[in-house]
């Protein structure tokens, strides 16, 4: 995967990771190796509202916003979706939906 998608400074790879139970996410620049924004269900603000928020696949919405409305405040915009090999639906989709709702765009 890391040959067709690649972050750079101006658009930054946002990364999935799905276990089980919980649903992490990073949004990475890989031209200078770091990590710029990242949330994931095992948040503090996430986890208290878990029950709230239903599924799973909630949760993951939750944790797209919030990866969404951090990565605004760090001033990025667009980024590329890296999926990490999982397929586009479900709690991957969840989760990009919430970041889109926010305002970023893939």
């Amino acid at each position: 995967m890391r040959k067709k998608v690649y972050g750079t400074k101006e658009r930054p790879r946002l990364c999935v990771f799905r276990s089980s139970r919980h649903i992490y996410a990073q949004i990475i620049d890989d031209d200078a190796r770091r990590t710029l924004v990242a949330a994931s269900s095992l948040s503090p603000s996430i986890a208290q509202a878990r029950k709230d928020l239903g599924d799973k696949k909630g949760v993951a919405k939750a944790v797209g916003k919030a990866l969404g409305e951090a990565a605004l405040k760090a001033n990025i915009q667009k980024v590329v979706f890296d999926r990490a090999g999982y397929r586009y639906h479900g709690r991957v989709k969840a989760l990009a939906d919430g970041a889109r709702e926010v305002g970023l765009e893939f």
